[in-house]
């Protein structure tokens, strides 16, 4: 059986086919994957969250950043469209463009069936290379469960799972408090 080959995309092509598509793309090993849209639930999560995030941050001069903002991982050359992301101060943009970071703090993305997989498994590994990076949060959107893990040393991350509405969660990178039930209001 004759197999394909796949092409694969240098950074510089991917970002100039990324400007003009009407879909957007992860980019992992030069490899071009259609990033999968979610549903009302996982959008009123993602909406929540930057509400409650947006005015401490805007105390701390921080920033926050939703979907539409791409991160580079220059270890896996990887793009990807992180659900939150969370910089402390002001960000440092991979090429003159303003559509790519490399320095979040905390990286918050919403499950879904289609994606609960990769957000847990290699995607953790790809974000774990991230130097800057101090938490991950993965959110359920269809029930209160969060799980939040936090580096320790370079190599050792702990894990916080909190699944009552009156749970209270603390991002230390930036020092911000949510209960759970502000994050599911209207879901």
């Amino acid at each position: 059986m004759t197999q394909i080959a796949q092409k694969i995309y240098t950074p510089v092509e991917y970002l100039q086919l990324e400007a003009v598509a009407e879909v957007r793309h992860e980019l992992i090993n030069g490899e071009m994957i259609p990033v999968a849209g979610g549903t009302t639930n996982h959008n009123e999560v993602i909406t929540n969250l930057c509400l409650l995030l947006k005015p401490h941050l805007r105390q701390q001069k921080g920033k926050v950043y939703t979907e539409n903002v791409r991160l580079w991982i220059p270890e896996f050359n990887l793009f990807t469209y992180p659900d939150v992301m969370l910089i402390a101060g002001e960000p440092i943009y991979y090429s003159e463009s303003q559509t790519t970071v490399i320095n979040p703090v905390a990286i918050i993305e919403v499950l879904s069936d289609s994606t609960r997989d990769y957000d847990q498994g290699r995607k953790f590994g790809f974000y774990r290379s991230i130097a800057s990076l101090q938490e991950y949060i993965l959110v359920e959107p269809e029930k209160p469960l969060v799980m939040l893990y936090r580096r320790g040393s370079s190599k050792e991350w702990s894990l916080h799972i909190l699944e009552d509405e009156t749970d209270v969660i603390l991002i230390e990178s930036v020092g911000a408090r949510m209960s759970l039930q502000s994050i599911y209001e209207g879901v």
